[in-house]
């Protein structure tokens, strides 16, 4: 019981860290040799001291016969930082309580570097729940490219805009205010070309004051038609980092946002970039705002996915239905996808 109470207090403490950061958000809890509290600790981003390190600091010398519980694998290389494996074996650490292992292929190998110098390891209690804190960056580290979330704001009818084109605003403030929310949480927030030339966003994260954000997401915008963004365009103000990448290639884009270091991608492009991704595989989650309204024509929120039959629809596993003011926020991921075809 104890270590399950003292891993669900190191997810506490993880999840103060920063979630838009190429680090993972991680939580440590020092026990001293009566069982006692002596130390806590969280990352709070790259560069700076891993909560373990955090902890033994907390604790000083009443780490020494202690217990360590922590919610990812201790890491094993130096990198920005020393090796945690090796601190906590240099404060006397006896035994250690892990949650989860490490995916980092650079990182991982702490548990047994710990068992190697006679430390006890525990491994596996609430696993489901320590992959749960970091799950963009996770799956960025296993599958070598970003989590993507596409996001859409619609009427009943799926439409994203009007005959005329004019957009705003579908759906209402509690909606929008979410989007910023969900915006500052991401490494980068994409668009197509389509999208700026039409709508001119400025891709921004801001408060409910309608203040910018301290931390901004860098703003990607991809497509051939770069070249056409004006200077002027609120997309290339200073507010906020500006990448623009002109290729249609889905996969080559996210490519250049993974050596960026970028885990989660928010994708807030039009139709045509949605279908892009679908068609590829690369959407793995779909955050849908519905607003109880009808326009009967204007443009859909998704473009041709070369489906003709039913039985190739693509499917989603709906996992939140929330309502916001008098919209509704679906989030789903997609059950399977549709072959590859070229964009």
């Amino acid at each position: 019981m104890r270590d399950v109470l003292m891993l669900r207090r190191t997810f506490a403490l993880a999840a103060q860290g920063p979630q838009a950061d190429p680090n993972p958000r991680v939580g440590a809890v020092i026990l001293d040799a009566q069982a006692h509290v002596a130390g806590e600790g969280f990352h709070g981003g790259a560069g700076t001291p891993h909560a373990e390190a955090q902890a033994l600091a907390a604790a000083g010398p009443a780490a020494r016969g202690g217990t360590c519980y922590v919610s990812l694998e201790p890491c094993n290389h130096t990198g920005r930082t020393p090796p945690c494996a090796q601190a906590l074996i240099e404060a006397g650490i006896v035994r250690v309580v892990v949650a989860s292992r490490d995916p980092n292929p650079i990182a991982r190998g702490g548990l047994e570097t710990l068992r190697r110098h006679g430390v006890e390891v525990v491994e596996g209690l609430l696993a489901q729940e320590s992959r749960a804190l970091n799950r963009e960056w996770s799956h960025a580290l296993i599958t070598g490219r970003p989590f993507v979330t596409w996001k859409f704001a619609s009427t009943l009818d799926g439409r994203v805009a009007a005959a005329d084109g004019t957009s705003r605003w579908i759906t209402g403030d509690a909606a929008r205010a979410d989007v910023h929310a969900r915006r500052a949480r991401c490494g980068a927030v994409m668009v197509g070309t389509g999208t700026v030339l039409t709508d001119d966003p400025a891709l921004t994260v801001r408060g409910p004051d309608g203040e910018l954000a301290q931390r901004q997401p860098l703003r990607v915008v991809m497509g051939q038609r770069c070249p056409q963004i004006r200077a002027d365009a609120r997309v290339r103000s200073d507010e906020a980092p500006t990448l623009l990448l002109p290729t249609r290639d889905p996969a080559a884009a996210l490519a250049e946002l993974a050596a960026r270091e970028v885990r989660h991608v928010f994708c807030e492009g039009g139709p045509t970039l949605a279908a892009a991704l679908l068609r590829e595989g690369l959407i793995d989650e779909v955050v849908a705002y519905l607003a109880p309204a009808l326009l009967g024509a204007g443009a859909g929120s998704l473009g041709d996915l070369g489906i003709t039959t039913i039985e190739d629809t693509v499917r989603l596993i709906p996992t939140d239905v929330t309502q916001l003011g008098r919209d509704i926020r679906v989030i789903a991921t997609p059950r399977r996808h549709t072959p590859k075809e070229s964009c």
